[in-house]
């Protein structure tokens, strides 16, 4: 190659490269540009052998949908997952949860039951959590604030990894089993305050950052779009995945959720309508597509109550990720190791988290 024809190739290629840089500087990736794999009930441990058992002869269906168990949320995000849920119970004296049903009925079967809570941390004030009362209740972290901290302190060493999505679920129901206390207004507030209580809010995504100028979130996200990706790394964004009545009362008093930290799942034509709960890809799969396309962040899910595991069925995940949904919840980014099955949810190369094709600088 003569001298000449070198020169004009590294001219060609830095002309590449600026042409791509200023692509990207002009269209820039935006946070619902990224499409992520994580977990559901992600703080959740393996109901031990001997009750298993016992709910599995009372009710066969539950017992099956309840087979399943997580790492340490450390270990989770440090295999790639950026979604994560955490279930909270409201216990505001301490103390309430303490003693679940389910050691009592090991121990009726003539088994011992594994240590639990043995640094009586359910004492303490403030919520709580793990799956359900009384039946599900082994938790790598019995406290909320707990499983916060091991967030903050994953993030921070990393600080450039994309953001990361926690589903909150505040749990009352089941009243069944020991009677749940309430989410009342105070106690959907107390979720905000231990949030704050661990991150900054430099450390947040929160919707007024979203909102920023526009009269509502729902305007915001669908004019102007979500925040760069680049602006926002190494933040975490909160959302409170409840029935319309809670969602109500986390509202009240914050319109269009200002100073708030967590985004709902409000229907369109809300003003806090932003961020949208749909979990079944297969029947909601249209939906879904149209509201990406819109401008809404979504999380659907993969699998559910293991049927998909069991069965090694990936029509629901493939359904899932060509809806363009940004968040995909799974039981099973590894193999179960509760029940013979090779399921396993990810991306190619065993990724958890790319940027959409469909995204316009790469088109």
């Amino acid at each position: 190659m003569t001298l000449k024809n070198k020169i004009s190739g590294l001219l060609l290629v830095s002309l590449f490269v600026l042409v791509s840089f200023n692509a990207e500087k002009e269209n820039p990736i935006k946070l619902n540009d990224i499409q992520v794999i994580g977990s559901h009930n992600s703080y959740k441990i393996a109901i031990e052998k001997p009750l298993w058992n016992y709910l599995f002869k009372k009710d066969s269906v539950l017992a099956k949908s309840l087979q399943y168990t997580h790492i340490p949320i450390e270990e989770q995000l440090d295999l790639g997952l950026r979604n994560l849920e955490y279930d909270v119970l409201y216990d505001p004296k301490g103390g309430y949860y303490s003693n679940p049903k389910g050691l009592a009925i090991v121990k009726t079967l003539g088994k011992k039951p594994l240590e639990y809570d043995a640094a009586n941390k359910l004492a303490q004030p403030g919520l709580k959590m793990f799956h359900i009362q009384d039946i599900d209740f082994r938790s790598h972290y019995l406290l909320f604030k707990e499983g916060l901290e091991a967030l903050k302190k994953w993030s921070l060493k990393h600080p450039n990894h994309t953001p990361i999505f926690i589903l909150i679920n505040a749990k009352d129901s089941n009243k069944n089993l020991l009677k749940p206390l309430p989410f009342t207004k105070k106690a959907l507030e107390s979720i905000d305050a231990e949030i704050r209580s661990v991150f900054e809010d430099s450390q947040l995504i929160t919707p007024d950052l979203v909102r920023g100028k526009f009269h509502t979130l729902e305007e915001a996200v669908l004019k102007k779009g979500w925040p760069d990706l680049d602006a926002v790394r190494g933040r975490f964004l909160f959302v409170l995945d409840e029935d319309e009545t809670k969602i109500n009362r986390y509202v009240d008093g914050h319109p269009g959720l200002k100073n708030r930290v967590l985004f709902v799942n409000a229907k369109e034509g809300k003003p806090e309508a932003a961020f949208r709960i749909v979990n079944n890809p297969v029947k909601d799969f249209e939906y879904i597509k149209e509201l990406v396309a819109k401008g809404y962040m979504v999380r659907t899910r993969a699998d559910d109550g293991t049927t998909e595991a069991r069965t090694n069925d990936y029509s629901r995940f493939e359904k899932a990720k060509a809806s363009g949904a940004q968040v995909i919840s799974t039981d099973y980014y590894l193999p179960s190791t509760l029940f013979k099955s090779s399921y396993k949810v990810s991306f190619e190369n065993n990724s958890f988290e790319k940027i959409k094709k469909s995204h316009h600088v790469q088109e």
